[in-house]
């Protein structure tokens, strides 16, 4: 039984990994390619169209690769969590199947008229369907945000006589207050995303000396967002989801800080290894009563340790989970350092020639995906041992009648094809950077 519940775990902790590589970007692009769109209308500038033909190029592929591998999560729900489908499907159904029949239809059908619409729209529907993409990618983020968050914090529902959850209130469904934070956080998270891939290929082009119009455009307005939302990223929507986790999760708290002992004027945690063992963090460095002053707003606040539960209770992997909690912390002032000294640099007018900046933004493209991974990681990991929080283990959401080996061998398929996936959406984004947005324009007239 632990064999096959383990495997089936990391059978959706495999896809769904792979599988959110690919919507951050097209969510965090999305705005952008607005912002592009706009400036090339108000200016009636055709080197921002061509910015804006070729990011929307890279979110087409970016999306086609998204649904691939998005698709067969459904199936998993019926094939490897089945119990948890019985005993959730009444409630998350609803908002499964609003994400596929309300946003992704639009942002699909709407992506498809402003790949290949622009001869036949006006300036301005062509306009209007760019904003069409991006309130459906939002929209579909939403959905699927608000199915985590009622498994984080279950809200609207009620129990039925065979035992499953069904839905009660629509609208404390989707207005959960968890779900709120979570998606605002979510989301920048993304655009995040989007802005440090901009403005990594526009520091590419500038270093080789090619499209230098437009690598300086992706840079200004890859830098400008990433500024504004790494700073969202840390305060409001990290310090109110971090809030959140307060108030429903005390012990995922705990186990994040790898707080094993209760105690007032609790300190934060800057660098440390928990040893769950002996209850302690070895080599610490502390900020002291920090963590109570962020969690309550009072530096002697009493912040409730691993202690004050039962160990049945404590998250199951606490290394692994203090460890993605801290990566995406420090990844996440990481990328504010450097998106603070980018727009220090182009206020100046010296970022375009220093080439140690654009090096170091070239090179940063790779972190953001490991800061969201490592998000999503901590939000996951600190929910366990519950599928959903209060209601349901995860030793019981699992299918029963699907052995280790049935699972082992369908995890092994995922991962070659994957694996295929993966270098198919490289070559084919390293085709289009090499096409350059020139090459992106001329092949779409």
């Amino acid at each position: 039984m632990e064999s096959a519940l383990l495997v089936h775990r990391l059978h959706f902790a495999f896809t769904i990994t792979f599988h959110y590589l690919f919507p951050q970007l097209t969510m965090g692009l999305a705005p952008l390619i607005v912002v592009l769109k706009t400036l090339g209308l108000r200016r009636n500038d055709e080197i921002y169209n061509q910015a804006a033909r070729f990011w929307t190029r890279i979110f087409g592929i970016n999306f086609v690769i998204g649904v691939v591998t998005g698709i067969p999560m459904e199936f998993q729900f019926g094939t490897n969590w089945s119990h948890f489908s019985r005993f959730a499907g009444g409630v998350i159904g609803q908002t499964l199947a609003m994400e596929g029949m309300f946003a992704f239809f639009l942002e699909s059908a709407f992506l498809g008229l402003f790949l290949y619409g622009e001869k036949k729209l006006s300036p301005r529907a062509h306009w209007w369907s760019a904003v069409a993409v991006f309130l459906g990618s939002w929209l579909s983020g939403y959905f699927i945000i608000v199915t985590d968050a009622w498994m984080q914090n279950p809200v609207g529902y009620e129990r039925a006589p065979d035992g499953s959850a069904q839905l009660s209130s629509f609208w404390e469904l989707v207005l959960n207050p968890w779900a709120w934070w979570q998606y605002a956080h979510n989301m920048s998270g993304a655009v995040v995303t989007g802005a440090f891939v901009m403005a990594s290929v526009g520091a590419f082009y500038l270093l080789s000396n090619k499209y230098s119009e437009h690598g300086q455009i992706f840079l200004r307005t890859g830098i400008v967002a990433g500024c504004i939302f790494s700073i969202l990223q840390l305060f409001p929507t990290g310090d109110g989801q971090g809030r959140m986790v307060t108030r429903y999760q005390p012990v995922t708290l705990a186990a994040m800080e790898a707080l094993f002992t209760s105690q007032p004027g609790a300190p934060l945690v800057i660098i440390g290894q928990p040893d769950v063992e002996a209850r302690k963090i070895d080599n610490p460095l502390l900020v002291p009563k920090a963590l109570s002053f962020l969690t309550y707003r009072r530096w002697e606040a009493n912040v409730e340790g691993l202690d004050s539960f039962p160990e049945r209770l404590w998250p199951q992997n606490i290394p692994l989970l203090y460890y993605s909690y801290h990566i995406m912390v420090g990844l996440g002032t990481i990328f504010i350092a450097i998106m603070v000294v980018s727009a220090f640099l182009l206020r100046r007018g010296r970022l375009f020639d220093a080439r140690w900046m654009l090096w170091i933004l070239l090179l940063s493209l790779p972190f953001p995906y490991i800061a969201n991974t490592a998000g999503w990681m901590t939000a996951e990991l600190g929910r366990q041992p519950w599928l959903v929080y209060g209601l349901m283990l995860t030793a019981d959401g699992y299918s029963k009648t699907v052995s280790a080996g049935n699972g082992m061998f369908t995890l092994l398929g995922f991962m070659g094809m994957y694996l295929v996936l993966g270098v198919l959406f490289l070559f084919l984004v390293h085709r289009e950077i090499e096409h350059g947005p020139a090459g992106a324009a001329a092949l779409s007239h």
